[in-house]
């Protein structure tokens, strides 16, 4: 059986969560139905002394939920368009939380996956899910049955270059073999899934 990521595992050091989030897959009921997702890669950003996060400028009135108990939901729209889905993490008060940036689709997802913005297109994730509770019935993280374990790889986070030093942590974490990673070109990725779906033709074929 599927198990619900607790609470504890969230209040744990970001990084910790960066890495351990990879392979977990991640469920939304929404107008869709059940939608689920293999977490392939994530970002960890750790505030208020991380420049690169948002809660370095304080706390505000959209940083709020990042000050709160780890695994809640911290949502937010960039370039007025894109919605992004971070997990809250670290103790209560510390400012910490993951970012989710790529998807494998597992079930009900058709758009694309491979980019914080567009996993949360695929998924029907909004702001309105900002503040949600991780451990609640609509949005969560478990530990599936068939758990694949990711071969992990770090390197610096994407997009941020205006946090000086900040800027060259190594704190994305990914999955090397996942087609599904942001970062992956388009040829590549094409190349890999026609690669996995040649496996499944071949047993159809033999049946």
């Amino acid at each position: 059986m599927s198990t619900k990521l607790s609470r504890d595992f969230y209040a744990r050091e970001t990084l910790l969560v960066a890495r351990d989030l990879l392979g977990m897959h991640l469920i939304h009921h929404g107008p869709e139905g059940e939608q689920v997702g293999r977490i392939v890669e994530t970002e960890a950003y750790k505030g208020p002394q991380d420049l690169a996060a948002h809660s370095a400028k304080g706390r505000t009135r959209r940083t709020e939920v990042m000050f709160g108990p780890p695994g809640h939901a911290y949502v937010y729209l960039i370039y007025g368009f894109w919605n992004c889905l971070n997990l809250v993490s670290a103790a209560d008060g510390t400012p910490h939380a993951v970012l989710l940036r790529g998807l494998e689709p597992v079930k009900g997802i058709t758009g694309t996956t491979h980019g914080p913005g567009l996993l949360c297109r695929a998924l029907h994730i909004d702001r309105s899910l900002n503040g949600a509770d991780l451990l609640g019935n609509t949005l969560w993280v478990e530990k599936p049955t068939r758990y694949r374990a990711p071969r992990v790889a770090r390197a610096p986070r994407i997009g941020v270059d205006y946090a000086g030093d900040w800027a060259h942590k190594p704190w994305r974490c990914f999955d090397k073999d996942s087609p599904y990673v942001s970062t992956v070109t388009a040829a590549a990725r094409k190349r890999a899934l026609a690669a996995a779906v040649s496996p499944s033709r071949a047993r159809l074929a033999r049946k």
